[in-house]
């Protein structure tokens, strides 16, 4: 099996499953089984026929962070900044200390290049989606499509005793 978005989507929305709680209805925070699942009008993701939809945190049209399986995507106040997560590493998950008087904190990951990149995290439970959505991706990218076959398999496996 080759690593494909669909393998990728897979895997990483098994990840958010098994560290978020229930129920999933988070204020600002989803994630999606399929592209269709995805309701927001006037967003510029530009995806590419094959890339995938697998979390999101949506404060409004100007603030919000969208992972797909191809690339991070982050508008703040308006400036947008869309990068591959080929070659990144996982930096650090904000501030959570006292979250319950902040809502939302930002995520980091530095890029290959060097540079950072921040992502919306809505605090509290709706947290782990973000943070485990945007670490299995960086991590499917460094696996082989052996170890991408033996995950989706295992994934597969589990769904079907449910």
């Amino acid at each position: 099996m080759k690593k494909t978005d669909k393998s990728i989507h897979n895997i990483s929305l098994a990840s958010i499953k098994r560290s978020t709680m229930k129920p999933y209805d988070f204020k600002w925070t989803k994630f999606y089984e399929s592209n269709l699942d995805f309701h927001y009008e006037g967003l510029s993701l530009n995806l590419t026929e094959d890339e995938l939809i697998i979390c999101s945190t949506l404060i409004d049209g100007e603030n919000y962070s969208v992972l797909t399986t191809q690339k991070l995507i982050t508008v703040v106040e308006g400036r947008e900044r869309a990068e591959s997560l080929l070659g990144a590493t996982d930096i650090g998950y904000g501030d959570f200390k006292e979250y319950k008087d902040i809502q939302v904190s930002f995520g980091f990951v530095k890029l290959e290049n060097g540079d950072d990149l921040k992502y919306f995290i809505e605090t509290g439970k709706a947290s782990m989606i973000m943070i485990h959505g945007v670490r299995t991706l960086i991590r499917t990218q460094k696996m082989t499509n052996q170890n991408v076959e033996n995950v989706t398999r295992i994934w597969n496996r589990k769904n079907k005793n449910c």
